[in-house]
């Protein structure tokens, strides 16, 4: 069976019917929707070929990141304390009579010298009293120089003259009891003068007085102890003291230099509103036990105060050279980032990768944080452009420096801070 068909044409479509060769079949033509098809099949191939990057060529570039070896200096290991300033002598001014105040002789807040003049407490009575008792004392006198002249009379007498010695033993007895009278209204007189001197009330010690808690015109008591009337206090600041509570571990230490006769152990102070520890003192004393719930022993440290500025009741943060001088590894502050409950600092391998690194950090030394163990000296440790630095990933390195600097903050600004553990050795 012949499956060929022939395929009709239209004769406005045909050549010249008598050009066709005898014999010859017709001519078959493709549909042109075939065509157009497979045009766009091809075209598709070849966007996908042709057109479609190379993943590789898509990704960014690496990111680029400074490092630096950790930095390697001595420092000085301190320990902080929170304490507060305290006068080294205090004294609550009160009269020793009893009577009217008519001067104040000092302005509230006044430095004031041993043996200033304070108070005046009306002295009239007292010397009045004074008068009467050296009186007293000679009347006494001329009782004791008449004793003695009877007596001189009848002790040389001898022979019919002599007297009985009855006679001459009352006699010398009145001279003992008129020399007896005479010492007793002289320590009167001495009483009554102390009263005189007493009524002014003078500055027992150096200091700063504080206000006055009497005013002229009142009476005040001048009863023994505690019952007499307060009219001021004085604190003496020069030298200050400064007391804070230690731990068993410093007094132990304190107590092995005292028997080594290495010297009071160094300190340093810095008020709330300094950055800087520009106060300087020694330990002076430690107390005789250690507080047995707490663990830990009062402690006392002196310093100069000779401007006056320090003054008791103010709190201030102390560090004490405790620790030593040891060489330690040093990187930014910055660099030491939290990973949940860890501290972890990015270091750069040799092949560019990024890795984080878990650190044991010490004590701030201005913008460095030492590191006491997880770094190695010759670590490539990431110093800038932190946020790209993210573990796992390829990094572009360049040469950075670690370089302590201190923060510029103003004397009379309050540190932003905390208090430095520790300082460079220059």
């Amino acid at each position: 069976m012949n499956l060929a068909t022939s395929l009709q044409i239209p004769s406005e479509y045909a050549r010249d019917a008598g050009t066709t060769p005898a014999g010859a079949r017709p001519v078959r033509r493709m549909p042109l929707a075939v065509g157009a098809l497979a045009l766009i099949a091809v075209a598709g191939l070849g966007w996908k070929f042709l057109a479609t990057p190379d993943p590789a060529s898509a990704l960014p570039p690496p990111a680029v990141v400074q490092t630096a070896q950790p930095l390697v200096r001595e420092v000085t290991q301190w320990d902080d304390y929170v304490g507060r300033f305290a006068p080294s002598r205090t004294v609550e001014v009160r009269p020793r009579v009893s009577g009217a105040i008519t001067q104040i002789l000092f302005k509230d807040g006044d430095y004031v010298q041993a043996g200033q003049a304070l108070f005046v407490v009306d002295p009239r009575p007292y010397r009045a009293a004074l008068a009467e008792a050296q009186a007293e004392v000679a009347s006494a006198n001329a009782t004791l120089a008449l004793a003695r002249s009877d007596y001189s009379r009848v002790a040389g007498l001898t022979g019919d003259e002599a007297m009985a010695a009855s006679e001459v033993d009352q006699r010398r007895s009145r001279v003992r009891a008129a020399e007896a009278a005479l010492a007793a209204a002289q320590a009167r007189v001495r009483t009554r003068s102390l009263d005189v001197e007493f009524s002014t009330v003078r500055a027992p010690i150096s200091g700063r007085v504080s206000d006055r808690r009497v005013d002229s015109g009142n009476l005040v008591s001048g009863d023994n102890g505690a019952g007499a009337t307060l009219l001021t206090t004085i604190n003496a600041v020069d030298p200050i003291y400064f007391t804070f509570d230690a731990s068993e571990q410093l007094f132990l230490k304190t107590q092995r230099d005292r028997a080594e006769d290495r010297g009071a152990t160094a300190v340093e102070v810095r008020l709330q509103d300094e950055a800087d520890y520009r106060w300087k003192g020694k330990l002076d004393f430690t107390d005789n036990g250690l507080d047995p719930r707490s663990g830990t022993i009062r402690v006392r440290a002196s310093l100069d105060n000779h401007d006056g500025f320090l003054t008791p009741g103010m709190f201030g943060n102390m560090r004490l050279a405790s620790g030593g001088t040891v060489k330690a590894m040093l990187v930014p502050d910055a660099a030491v980032r939290s990973d949940q409950t860890r501290k972890v600092v990015m270091v750069v391998g040799k092949d560019g990768m990024v890795v984080s690194r878990p650190v044991e950090t010490g004590p701030l030394v201005g913008n460095l944080r030492i590191i006491r163990n997880g770094l190695k000296a010759g670590d490539a440790v990431v110093v800038s452009n932190y946020q790209a630095a993210i573990p796992g990933s390829r990094v572009q390195t360049k040469a950075g420096k670690i370089a302590a600097e201190q923060p510029a903050t103003s004397p009379r600004e309050p540190a932003a801070q905390a208090a430095a553990q520790a300082t460079l050795v220059n």
